[in-house]
């Protein structure tokens, strides 16, 4: 028996996924309404999160954040059973997928952090990625549910929190790169370009095929060799805040690493390749 606790976009699709391979799997949502209308797909539904629970040899949870996750696992705590195994795939802090490790772990419960990259699509048709790490002979025993409900699953190690902490890193990339577009349309518009601009040139240029060899160069510190001058970057920079100025558009993330920029340039690294805004995190 599965239970699922969650039934936002994702868990939703999971529990309809899981009820496709012939699962059994009892749901719960702090919303009742969500968690009943997955009883058309053949979900049992519960108002009461204990009886959820109770039976489940494997407990999903797909929430919001920490308080969320620590309120709901202590409501449900009354229907766990010894060895129960809590599968949490909410993206948290690191800290806190530590401590719920260390906390279940004393009440004889299996917490086991998994978050995801997937979306509700990835959720109903097994596709996506999930991270692990931890335990690896937790790892071993969860590994083969997990595979049916994803495409892959990246396994990084006996460290708990390094899977919540590569899930941040993750989202991270994908809030600047949002971001990067949002300044991009808006200085598109303020030039008055249409966006079909920007998919036009990604169609012709690959920027992100050398993301892994532009990480790399960072890493290597060498700022002597420039391939890129931080000067002429910060110009560049200048161009496009004052392009977006000119059309009464404002910038998101150029503003603040032309900052940066500045910084590097004050401290005597003008001439220097301009991945040397990123030498205080190295």
């Amino acid at each position: 028996m599965i239970a699922f606790i969650g039934m936002g976009l994702l868990g939703s699709n999971f529990t309809k996924a899981l009820l496709k391979k012939g699962e059994s799997v009892q749901v719960w949502n702090r919303t009742a309404e969500k968690a009943k209308a997955l009883e058309a797909s053949g979900a049992k539904a519960f108002g009461s999160i204990v009886d959820a629970v109770r039976g489940a040899q494997r407990v999903h949870v797909t929430l919001s954040d920490d308080g969320v996750v620590d309120e709901v696992l202590l409501q449900a705590a009354p229907g766990f059973s010894p060895g129960t195994v809590i599968i949490d795939h909410t993206t948290t802090s690191v800290e806190g997928a530590v401590r719920r490790t260390q906390e279940w772990a004393a009440k004889n419960i299996t917490y086991v952090h998994v978050p995801v990259f997937m979306g509700p699509a990835n959720a109903l048709e097994g596709s996506g990625v999930m991270l692990i790490s931890g335990d690896q002979a937790i790892a071993q025993k969860i590994l083969p549910w997990l595979e049916t409900m994803t495409g892959k699953v990246i396994n990084l190690g006996d460290r708990i929190g390094k899977a919540a902490g590569v899930k941040l890193l993750g989202n991270m990339f994908l809030i600047t790169l949002t971001g990067g577009f949002s300044d991009m349309l808006a200085t598109a518009k303020a030039m008055d370009l249409p966006a079909s601009v920007i998919t036009d040139l990604f169609n012709e240029w690959n920027p992100g095929a050398a993301a892994p060899a532009r990480l790399k160069r960072i890493l290597a510190a060498d700022y002597d060799n420039p391939s890129w001058e931080l000067q002429m970057a910060r110009k560049d920079a200048r161009l496009m805040m004052e392009e977006a100025a000119r059309g009464g558009k404002t910038l998101t993330v150029i503003p603040a690493v032309a900052r940066e920029m500045d910084k590097w340039i004050e401290n005597g690294y003008r001439n220097k390749d301009w991945s040397v805004i990123a030498k205080d995190n190295l």
